[in-house]
């Protein structure tokens, strides 16, 4: 990439939380970037659970958007609360989050984030219902953008930050998403204090979690008043598929998961006879330990395009701060944009490594069950 900064076409292809904080921070920085987003309007689609957002990554990235004041009025502290049992109903570990706890990891809705970002930009920085297909270099430099509407857009640097399934990642690696042996299912109850508070009093204000081997049940908070509910099975790739459960119809589907914790606390059936949207099979894939790759001019990932990683608390945090570094590398090399990727690259291959086996270490230990992971709990907090 041979154009200064300030004069570039920058493309954003995906508007989750990792592209909406890059184009906030070019924003803050006075540089002008598109997010291309496949959903149709910010409320086309439900956002799902929760995040716990690091002091160090998530809230530093928001930090460096100007966000921090908006984002500490919608955070939930109590949202750290956890709750740890066996699959009898012992519980092993109660945390409850004190009022003037330090916000270490507070909680905030997907939507809330989302929202947050998206009023912090100019309405004509994010083009919604543009589903991304392909890209072309172009014989000058750059990449044309090919879009299901047939609407091509041309850019001087092109941004994927289109998740684990990313159509831009193939311009950089072939490395492919692979299975982890993981399988799990999400679903949720809503306004969950009315409708079941007994259910309410027993998850507690933060994470519920019921872990056995090779399976679990969570229940997560949300700050609308409903609870988030997953399920995981240590199983094949294809297990989802060939089940038998039919996860879209609600009715049959709660029985054929509730017979999966036969012999379980009474607790666990109640919490997934109680759900009523509907059962969404979500198979964990991550990509390679360590993916680097050489640079390409004008292109470059961020979040779990570029380093997919079980779901454990770390994605999203790590594409906020990919979106920070790389905003922040941006504006500070505006002459010279190919260094400023390559530098951002490097210091983003050596923390993902990082962040990528910590994540694949703790999946393991969620699905050994609840005694290995109150061990790991009770080790000391440099040795995790």
């Amino acid at each position: 990439m041979n154009v200064p900064i300030d004069g570039a076409r920058i493309a954003i292809v995906g508007g989750g939380p990792g592209g909406l904080t890059l184009a906030r921070v070019l924003h803050v920085h006075g540089v002008d970037a598109v997010v291309y987003e496949r959903d149709a309007s910010p409320t086309a689609r439900a956002q799902g659970g929760s995040l716990d957002l690091h002091a160090e990554s998530g809230q530093r990235a928001l930090r460096e958007a100007g966000l921090e004041k908006e984002f500490l009025a919608v955070a939930r502290r109590e949202g750290q609360d956890l709750r740890l049992l066996d699959p009898a109903g012992t519980v092993l570990l109660q945390q409850d989050t004190p009022d003037d706890a330090p916000l270490d990891r507070p909680e905030i809705d997907r939507a809330d984030l989302r929202d947050l970002l998206i009023d912090s930009l100019p309405e004509q920085a994010v083009a919604w219902g543009r589903v991304f297909e392909r890209a072309t270099a172009l014989p000058g430099g750059g990449h044309r953008l090919q879009f299901a509407d047939g609407e091509p857009v041309d850019c001087d640097l092109l941004v994927g930050a289109d998740g684990g399934r990313s159509r831009i990642r193939p311009l950089l690696t072939g490395a492919c998403p692979f299975h982890v042996g993981l399988n799990a299912v999400e679903s949720g109850i809503r306004d969950i204090d009315r409708t079941h508070p007994e259910l309410a009093a027993m998850i507690g204000r933060g994470n519920y979690w019921v872990l056995g081997s090779g399976r679990f049940l969570s229940a997560q908070r949300n700050g609308d008043g409903g609870v988030r509910v997953y399920l995981g099975f240590r199983t094949p790739e294809g297990w989802l598929n060939d089940c038998g459960i039919p996860f879209d119809d609600l009715e049959r589907a709660r029985p054929s998961l509730v017979k999966f914790f036969t012999g379980w606390a009474p607790q666990c059936a109640a919490l997934i006879e109680a759900c009523e949207d509907r059962f969404v099979p979500r198979p964990v894939t991550m990509l390679p330990i360590g993916l680097t790759w050489a640079p390409v001019p004008g292109v470059t990932l961020l979040g779990d395009a570029a380093h997919l990683m079980p779901p454990v608390g770390q994605g999203a945090n790590m594409a906020m701060l990919d979106a920070a570094e790389l905003g922040l590398a941006l504006a500070t090399g505006r002459d010279d944009p190919a260094a400023a990727l390559k530098d951002y690259e490097t210091a983003m291959f050596e923390r993902a490594a990082v962040a990528a086996r910590e994540s694949a270490d703790i999946t393991k230990v969620f699905m050994s069950g609840a005694r290995d992971m109150l061990r790991f709990f009770q080790r000391p907090a440099e040795a995790r």
